[in-house]
């Protein structure tokens, strides 16, 4: 197969026969490999003879710097075998098995692999120095963790590095050095490990964000689990520049710059998740501050029902959907869920007969069959440039991703009033706060009154752990504390979680929303147009059935799915 590969190479005039003869002559002297004795010997670029090599074999080659093998498919192959062959497991579906490899017409590994994994292998194409640096990074770290126990990996990656004791590890790295130190720094095994480790690790914990921040005397790492932030095991300070700089190599940033703020993303694989990473950079006193959104598409949740409207509310946001035209706001603050009830929305009314259109910033899930357009103010491509746009495509619904300015906002309504339906967010507190924040940026109350057909407002409030929930009493200062009175908790009797294993002894697990469901009806709208007050507008909203958000969360404590001490912290007590 080797010569097959010299012939190839060859004849695409990559190589001259001279060279080929020297490389086999070399070959057979040191016993590597054809393609080890071009890259040792630069005949040809790694990178140029890796796309011969796929073309020649028709083969996938991977980047496995942007892929996070799971340990369950590491283990697969033991680190003997992986570094005799040059080879790594980074995914396994059923009875198959992904092994990027160096050479992958190697045979008699592929057939020994088999026996020894019981798996069908299929091979991929990874450059020689990214497999060889994969190895020593994932099985040098598992030998690490098994000898100092899981819960201190972090200490195994300082250790390898000579440092002993990390109450000394207080070594500032000077913050003008030059980019390729910072590069030498971002590409060094440890870090390499520990970033690695970091994102798998809020992967597999199910969070939202991973925050990286910089003091006199510490790194600090977080995770935002269900929408509180969980301290985490802090890196040795001597690293902080090189995890800086290797996650801003992984988003594609200047890592020259420390000034500006930045923004990027990272696409990688953990395991079998494709995950997308949403990297923000901002300077601060001691270092630039990292937060990482994690955007794992296999979570999307795009089932109206499941996501926690009472049934009332549900019947009524369904039925509101389906108008031909009309605005359709949805409120709440950052990280309520906002995008993903869009998203269910829209998934919901996707049908070949429509022409759906959205305007994002950022385009967080790609939704198949649905025209998705990035915004980019620095062309000139704003919500209100493209919503313009939109109009001369004669889309059926339209979603723009925030109503920021008088401009969108107007644009938006006079599109929902002439046949569009017409769906965004607003950052207001409630249903009804939200007609006065149009009002106050410049909207007239008879545009406002004439468009809106519903506006919901909700908030992500976390579950109960199923796993240790048991059932107390209320004290009457805790219901005082909550604005609450012994009617709205009949019993008094309510549920909590202990704290188990299986929820991190937090004693919750996963969230779920609250809802308040306002539709724009005649009479709503008669008040709008008289400029009634938000607090007129939703004593009629009551009167006419909405549930609000604490009544919502009030059934949801009732039901066992959420405490009070959660509704003190999402919903007003007044």
């Amino acid at each position: 197969m080797e010569e097959k590969l010299g012939s190839y190479l060859v004849q695409q005039g990559v190589i001259s026969e001279d060279q080929l003869r020297d490389a086999i002559r070399e070959r057979r002297e040191t016993g590597q490999r054809l393609v080890s004795v071009l890259n040792s010997l630069e005949m040809v670029s790694e990178g140029k003879l890796l796309a011969h090599l796929s073309n020649l074999y028709k083969m996938e080659v991977v980047d496995l710097d942007y892929i996070i093998p799971d340990k369950i498919v590491l283990d697969l192959i033991p680190a003997q075998k992986a570094y005799h062959y040059e080879v790594l497991p980074i995914d396994r579906r059923g009875r198959y098995l992904t092994v990027a490899m160096v050479d992958p017409t190697d045979i008699s590994a592929i057939e020994d692999l088999r026996f020894i994994t019981s798996m069908e292998i299929t091979p991929v194409l990874a450059a020689e120095t990214s497999i060889r640096d994969a190895l020593d990074r994932y099985y040098t770290m598992e030998r690490g963790i098994a000898e100092v126990g899981a819960d201190n990996r972090i200490t195994a990656a300082a250790k390898e590095l000579g440092i002993e004791d990390m109450e000394l590890l207080e070594t500032e790295m000077q913050e003008d050095m030059e980019e390729t130190k910072l590069r030498a720094d971002a590409e060094g095994g440890p870090v390499i490990r520990l970033v690695n480790f970091y994102i798998a690790d809020a992967v597999n914990k199910t969070a939202s964000d991973i925050h990286v921040e910089h003091f006199e005397r510490q790194v600090r790492v977080r995770f935002r689990v269900d929408g509180i932030l969980q301290e985490q095991q802090s890196p040795p300070l001597n690293l902080k520049a090189g995890i800086i700089t290797r996650i801003k190599l992984m988003a594609k940033m200047d890592i020259a710059e420390h000034r500006q703020c930045q923004d990027g993303r990272i696409n990688i694989q953990v395991g079998e998740k494709m995950i997308d990473l949403r990297v923000s950079v901002i300077p601060t006193l001691y270092g630039e501050k990292i937060v990482m959104r994690i955007l794992d598409r296999s979570s999307l949740m795009l089932d109206l029902s499941k996501l926690g409207f009472g049934e009332g509310a549900l019947k009524k946001f369904l039925k509101v959907i389906e108008s031909p035209y009309g605005i359709i706001l949805v409120t709440g603050p950052t990280g309520s869920g906002k995008t993903t009830t869009l998203y269910s929305t829209l998934s919901r009314l996707n049908k070949p007969d429509r022409q759906i259109m959205t305007i994002e910033d950022p385009v967080e899930y790609n939704l198949h069959g649905i025209n998705q357009i990035q915004v980019h103010e620095e062309i000139g491509l704003s919500f209100a440039a493209a919503l313009r746009a939109f109009l001369r495509q004669a889309p059926n619904i339209i979603l723009v991703g925030e109503i920021r300015d008088s401009e969108t906002a107007e644009i938006a309504i006079r599109a929902s009033l002439t046949g569009h339906l017409v769906f965004s967010t607003i950052h207001t507190n409630d249903a009804p706060t939200t007609i006065n924040r149009l009002i106050d940026i410049g909207i007239k109350p008879y545009l406002v009154a004439s468009a809106l057909i519903l506006i919901q407002a909700q908030r992500l409030v976390r579950r109960i752990c199923p796993k240790c929930k048991e059932q107390f009493k209320l004290s009457d200062k805790l219901l005082e504390e909550a604005g609450l009175n012994k009617e709205m908790v009949p019993d008094g009797m309510v549920f909590k979680g202990k704290g188990c294993s299986h929820c991190n002894q937090t004693g919750y697990k996963g969230r779920i929303g609250l809802y308040e469901v306002m539709p724009v009806s005649s009479d709503i709208r008669n008040l709008i147009f008289k400029g009634g007050s938000s607090d007129v507008i939703a004593k009629l909203a009551i009167k006419e059935g909405m549930e609000t958000l604490r009544d919502d969360g009030l059934d949801k404590i009732r039901k066992g799915v959420t405490t009070v001490e959660e509704l003190m912290r999402e919903t007003s007590t007044f």
